[in-house]
């Protein structure tokens, strides 16, 4: 894993009008879920992001502000990492994946940062995606 010391967790702006974000935390404090590769002893800053809302467009001014303020202290954009919270990247009981997901992924990429995939990952959520309980899309569901 690259030498990381700040992690940028971008999550769902729909999805936080309901969810502390407490979920992210401990995943990123227990170095659980998507975090588990981060080693336990090494101090990072963290900093929570929402989206800005559907389509994400305001992710890549938030992300340019942060690494231009970064940079006045001395943080380059090769220790900085954006971490998409599971509320974009997986089907969960808040909502269905982010339909813009993609669209995310290609302004982080052009904000020239690295991103990884998830947050916290409950052992119920994934039971009941394999199980088909979150279903891909409902509105592909409801035309069939």
């Amino acid at each position: 894993m690259n030498e990381y010391e700040y992690i940028v967790v971008v999550q769902c702006h729909i999805t936080k009008q309901r969810c502390s974000g407490y979920g992210c935390e401990k995943a990123f404090t227990t170095r659980t879920g998507g975090f588990a590769d981060y080693p336990a002893e090494k101090p990072y800053r963290i900093v929570y992001l929402d989206c800005g809302g559907c389509c994400g467009k305001a992710t890549l001014r938030k992300l340019t502000n942060l690494t231009r303020l970064a940079a006045k202290d001395g943080l380059t954009k090769d220790k900085i990492v954006v971490q998409l919270a599971s509320c974009i990247t997986k089907d969960n009981f808040h909502s269905p994946r982010c339909p813009h997901a993609e669209y995310i992924r290609q302004l982080v990429a052009r904000a020239r940062l690295d991103c990884r995939e998830d947050t916290v990952l409950s052992e119920k959520s994934e039971q009941r995606r394999q199980d088909g309980t979150y279903p891909a899309c409902s509105l592909q569901r409801d035309r069939k």
